[in-house]
C-alpha cells in the first residue's frame, strides 16, 4: 500500500523518477503583449516533467510523479507526458483542486517585454505531501530528480522535498536543480527561498545551479564560490550560460580540493531561449546513467540544451544516441568549432559528421 492508502501500480525500478508540478501552457499565436494576443496554442510545461520527457525520448525508463486535477487539463497533461513514453501511473488526481495553467508571451524570457501569467495558486500540485504521495514509487528509481520549484508551492510540498533530500541509507541518487523562482517564494509565506534552497541542495547528491541564480539567491560570484557554499553534494554542476558549465566532482585530494571539469557551451543558432536548462539536466543525467566521464556528461548536457534552443517550444526531439556520442567524443578543437542550428538533431549522417574528424562545423539553417 502507498502512504495515502492506495496500491501502487508503478514498476519496481526506473532509471529516473522525476517529481514535480506540470502545468498546461498556453503559447501565443503571435508576438506581442498578452493583452493583444488573440489566441493561444496549448502545450505542457513543468521543469521536472520536461526532464522526464526528454529522458524518455532518449530511451530511458522514466516515471513522472505529480498531482493534477480531476479535470480536462489534468487529462491532457497525463496523456501528453505519457505520450513521450513516460510512466505516469503514479500520478495522483485531486477532485478538489484544479490543474495549474499559465500563459506566456512569445519573446525571450530574459527580456523585460516577456510576460508570464500563472494560475497555479491552490493547484492540485500544491497539495503534494508526504501523506498524499506514493513514496515507494517516488524512491523507486536509480535517480530521483527534484527541483527548487516544488518546495515553493506550499508548506506541504516543502515538507515532502525535505523528506526526499534527507540523507538516509538506501535512497536513490538525488538530483536537485535549484531553479530559483523569486516570484513563487515571494508569495509562499512558508520560508525564505534562498535559505531553503541552500538547505535542500546540501542534502542532494547531484546539484544543478546557474551562476546567475546563485548570484541572485545567495550573492555568490563564480563556480568556486558556489562550491565553497555547497561542499556536500558529490557532484555540483554550475551552468554559466553561453560560456559553458563547470562540474566539481570526485573525492577531494590531499589538498582538500576536488576535481574540476569545465566544458564550453556550443555555438547555437537560437530559435527560442526556453527549455535549455531542463534539457541540459536531462542530457547530463542520461550520461550519468551510462556512467560516462564527467566531461562527456557535460557535453551531453550541452547537446540536449542545443536541441531545445533550436526549436520554438520547451521540448525537442533529442539527437540519436550514436549521433550525440560522436559529437561528445570530438577533440577540444573540433568541439569548439561546432555550430548547431534548426534541424541538427535529424542530421546524424551528413558528410563530415561520420567520424567527427575534420568537420569545421555542424549547422543547418532553414
Amino acid at each position: 500500500m502507498t502512504a495515502n492508502g492506495r496500491t501502487s501500480t508503478a514498476p519496481d525500478v526506473a532509471d529516473v523518477v522525476a517529481l514535480g508540478e506540470s502545468m498546461v501552457t498556453f503559447l501565443p499565436s503571435r508576438p506581442g503583449r498578452l493583452a493583444d494576443v488573440p489566441s493561444f496554442d496549448r502545450a505542457i510545461g513543468g521543469a521536472e516533467s520536461n526532464v522526464a520527457c526528454v529522458l524518455a525520448a532518449a530511451g530511458h525508463s522514466v516515471r513522472w510523479v505529480g498531482r493534477v486535477g480531476a479535470d480536462g487539463f489534468g487529462d491532457h497533461l497525463v496523456e501528453a507526458i505519457g505520450g513521450y513514453g513516460v510512466d505516469v501511473r503514479a500520478v495522483r488526481r485531486d477532485p478538489a483542486r484544479p490543474t495549474g495553467i499559465y500563459f506566456r508571451t512569445a519573446g525571450d524570457r530574459a527580456t523585460d517585454a516577456h510576460e508570464v501569467a500563472y494560475y497555479r495558486a491552490g493547484s492540485a500540485a500544491s497539495a503534494m505531501s508526504v501523506g498524499t504521495m506514493d513514496l515507494d514509487a517516488i524512491r523507486s528509481g536509480r535517480i530521483l530528480h527534484l527541483s527548487g520549484i516544488t518546495p515553493a508551492l506550499s508548506a506541504d510540498c516543502l515538507g515532502l522535498t525535505r523528506e526526499l533530500t534527507a540523507r538516509r541509507p538506501g535512497r536513490p541518487l538525488v538530483s536537485f536543480d535549484v531553479n530559483h523562482r523569486p516570484g513563487l517564494w515571494r508569495d509562499a509565506g512558508h520560508g525564505h527561498g534562498p535559505e531553503v534552497l541552500l538547505e535542500l541542495a546540501r542534502g542532494a547528491d547531484l546539484v544543478f545551479v546557474g551562476d546567475d541564480e546563485a548570484r541572485d539567491a545567495w550573492g555568490l560570484d563564480g563556480p568556486e564560490a558556489v562550491r565553497a557554499a555547497l561542499p556536500e553534494p558529490e557532484l555540483l554542476v554550475v551552468k554559466q550560460g553561453a560560456t559553458g558549465a563547470t562540474a566539481f566532482h570526485g573525492a577531494p585530494g590531499p589538498s582538500g580540493a576536488d576535481q574540476v571539469t569545465s566544458v564550453p557551451a556550443l555555438h547555437v543558432d537560437v530559435v527560442a531561449a526556453v527549455g535549455a536548462g531542463d534539457a541540459f539536466a536531462a542530457g547530463f543525467l542520461s550520461a550519468t546513467l551510462r556512467d560516462l566521464p564527467v566531461r562527456d556528461r557535460l557535453r551531453h548536457g550541452h547537446l540536449m540544451a542545443a536541441a531545445a534552443l533550436t526549436v520554438p517550444g520547451d521540448l525537442a526531439t533529442p539527437p540519436a544516441r550514436d549521433h550525440a556520442d560522436r559529437l561528445a567524443a570530438l577533440d577540444d578543437t573540433a568541439w569548439g568549432r561546432l555550430r548547431l542550428g534548426p534541424g541538427w538533431t535529424q542530421d546524424g549522417e551528413r558528410p563530415g559528421d561520420r567520424t567527427g574528424e575534420g568537420a569545421d562545423e555542424e549547422v543547418r539553417t532553414p
